[in-house]
């Protein structure tokens, strides 16, 4: 039996650190139950995963500014050495999700989607592209027109020319097709950290926020509650509030 209900949880502004080891723990939580559940199975002679019943977690924050280096990112895409880092309130970390560097900070949406997908569908690529379309969707719902840059991940303005500009970005990690790690949707950030860094290793690529885009600042809450709908309409989610 497949498991549509997701609990979601808004962390609020919390430290990156933190928000990693509560994550890695809901994480590792699921991964185990699955490992569980399938030795059982497999020591009662049941060959059947539909009857796995795990947990779904959609997590919202913001974090104070940090610079985070994915396993395939390169460490010379910062562009600050340690004083750099203490004069800008930053720091830094090498993490285990896929992508390169990127830049979190106040104004940003920060979003941990820690999903079990043998409860959605078993398609990393099509994960992805989902959570692209439901920034997309937020996104129109304020009017702007953003989409994909064929190559690349995440969510994009102009893509087809020499204004392409960036304003969300994604990376994950998945075992046992459980997710952890998601996407940093630019609503009001100071942009200015962006200059800092390489950023996602693309270097002739702008980044953007709602706020520039639209030439006022975003209720931030707002955008929150409109992506989560779009989230849980493509997943086919329930969602626990």
């Amino acid at each position: 039996m497949k498991n549509k209900q997701v609990i979601f949880k808004d962390w609020g502004l919390i430290d990156y650190k933190e928000a990693w080891d509560k994550q890695e723990s809901l994480f590792a939580e699921t991964v185990n139950l699955k490992i569980q559940i399938r030795n059982r199975e497999v020591a009662a002679g049941v060959d059947d995963e539909e009857e796995i019943i795990t947990p779904n977690y959609l997590v919202f924050c913001e974090h104070p500014h940090v610079y985070t280096l994915g396993k395939s990112g390169k460490p010379e895409h910062l562009l600050l050495d340690e004083q750099g880092l203490k004069d800008k309130n930053a720091v830094y970390y090498p993490i285990n999700r896929g992508g390169d560097i990127t830049y979190h900070g106040p104004g940003q949406i920060v979003s941990y989607p820690i999903l079990d997908l043998d409860n959605f569908f078993t398609d990393i690529h099509l994960y992805l592209r989902t959570l692209e379309e439901a920034v997309i969707l937020t996104l129109a719902d304020y009017s702007l027109t953003a989409g994909r840059h064929p190559g690349y991940t995440g969510v994009w303005f102009d893509a087809d020319n020499e204004r392409a500009r960036k304003i969300c970005a994604l990376g994950v990690r998945c075992s046992r097709w459980v997710t952890m790690h998601g996407l940093a949707f630019n609503v009001n950030p100071n942009l200015d950290y962006f200059k800092n860094i390489v950023p996602c290793g693309i270097d002739d690529k702008d980044v953007t926020s709602m706020q520039r885009e639209l030439g006022r600042e975003v209720d931030i809450n707002e955008v929150k509650e409109i992506l989560t709908h779009h989230i849980s309409v493509l997943f086919n989610m329930e969602m626990m509030l």
